[in-house]
């Protein structure tokens, strides 16, 4: 299994329920494929560099964790689908 870092940025217009939803997902996608969740980061809201969607700000998250080569594309896929976030990138580490 392969080290992943996967920072993904939530739009600060979500309750806070929503937000541990979306986190409690991704966790959860990472699990029932057989990798494992090293450590889930809630950076807080930042500002952006530049503005995504008219906004300035986003909630950054950082999820760090264990999977097979395989995974990072379902994640991507499932990111890209998921209402409420802005932006997303999975690196090897």
């Amino acid at each position: 299994m392969t080290k992943y870092e996967m920072l993904y940025i939530l739009d600060i217009s979500l309750s806070d329920e929503a937000k541990e939803s979306i986190i409690k997902k991704f966790e959860d996608l990472v699990v029932t494929s057989g990798g494992t969740v090293e450590k889930t980061d809630r950076l807080g809201v930042r500002k952006l560099q530049y503005p995504i969607n008219y906004k300035t700000e986003g909630f950054y998250v950082l999820m760090t964790f264990e999977a097979a080569p395989t995974l990072v594309v379902e994640l991507k896929r499932v990111a890209g689908i998921t209402d409420g976030i802005a932006r997303r990138l999975i690196t090897k580490i």
